[in-house]
């Protein structure tokens, strides 16, 4: 696997590693080693922390690629000295002096959020949620997803922690134009905050699971630039 770049996944909420799974065998053949943190989405620090040990683990120089909540991680994680290049996938991309939270209340809400509850402190999907989270998918795939999502706590948009790599790395940008769950304006505004090579696509909240293969090529563009 000499001279390809690594690559290296941070999910978001309501989902685990495994949303990434139409991904990494294709990325695995052409040569790249791989690596999806897991991270239980018990407080910032410490998702932090799992996507940093991730990347301590894997050979520079890295590709860091978040989805949705997982755009604040590779923003904060991403600081890392071997990663080379950052790709958000329908992601949020706060500001140093913004959280995850500050930064959603900036845009009209989104319907996925009439279909949330919070349950021994967590918040919890909804099954009628899935339609606005990943409506696009056939329903047997729809309910892996639900399945399989790790669940947040409730205030993990509230807190805080330095870093917003986007400002000092390259960074390239998926924009969901049909996204209910994390509004497409704030998509288009992180993509031009950040100057990202930006790409739109048709899809849901979960374009690597509904587009494969737009999601495929733009990671693809961002470890030829390394």
């Amino acid at each position: 696997m000499a001279g390809k770049p690594s690559i290296v996944f941070a999910h978001g909420l309501w989902a685990d590693g495994s949303c990434f799974g139409k991904l990494i065998p294709t990325l695995q053949a052409e040569g790249h080693e791989v690596f999806a943190s897991q991270h239980g989405l018990n407080s910032l620090e410490s998702d932090v922390a799992c996507v940093n040990f991730t990347l301590n683990h894997v050979p520079g120089p890295i590709v860091l690629v978040g989805h949705s909540y997982g755009g604040t991680l590779i923003t904060k994680a991403g600081t890392h000295d071997r990663v080379g290049a950052l790709v958000y996938i329908a992601a949020l991309a706060p500001d140093e002096n913004e959280t995850s939270q500050q930064l959603q209340e900036q845009f009209a809400p989104m319907p996925v959020f009439d279909h949330l509850e919070v349950g021994d402190g967590r918040l919890w999907l909804k099954s009628s949620g899935l339609a606005d989270f990943c409506g696009d998918l056939p329903e047997a795939e729809q309910k892996l997803v639900l399945a399989t999502g790790a669940v947040p706590v409730a205030d993990l948009f509230n807190q805080q922690v330095p870093g917003t790599a986007w400002r000092t790395k390259p960074s390239w940008y998926i924009v969901a134009n049909n996204d209910r769950t994390v509004n497409p304006d704030l998509e288009r505004f992180a993509a031009g905050r950040m100057g990202a090579r930006t790409h739109d696509v048709d899809s849901s909240h979960v374009p690597m699971l509904s587009h494969p293969d737009v999601v495929l090529d733009v990671i693809r563009d961002a470890a030829k630039s390394l």
